[in-house]
């Protein structure tokens, strides 16, 4: 089931913008100070970077991504979450725009 709304959180209003643009998200953090960020990845191709473990949240749009050390590429749809490890990186392929929640921990 796709999340469509975080109750009580706090918004970080500054963007974070990355990739030029191709990315931007939202620091949000929620009552119990737990952190999550929420954004939008433009058509492209693109690879991050985690220093923590996260799950990546798929709310809407096309992609397929592909964790480090995989070589195949997996497709989401929404409502569908992939976990990445900490110190580690993923590929994604942005077909149309991809918005996501990351849950970090």
């Amino acid at each position: 089931m796709t999340t469509e709304k975080i109750n009580q959180v706090s918004v970080t209003t500054q963007a974070n913008v990355y990739f030029d643009g191709k990315c931007v998200s939202h620091n949000i953090t929620l009552a119990d100070g737990t952190q999550k960020s929420v954004g939008v990845v433009l058509p492209s191709s693109l690879t991050f970077n985690t220093g923590a473990p996260e799950i990546m949240e798929y709310v809407g749009g096309a992609c397929e991504y592909k964790l480090k050390g995989s070589t195949e590429w997996q497709s989401s749809k929404a409502g569908e979450k992939f976990s990445v490890p900490g110190q580690s990186s993923f590929e994604i392929r942005v077909t149309e725009a991809y918005h996501y929640i990351c849950h970090f921990g």
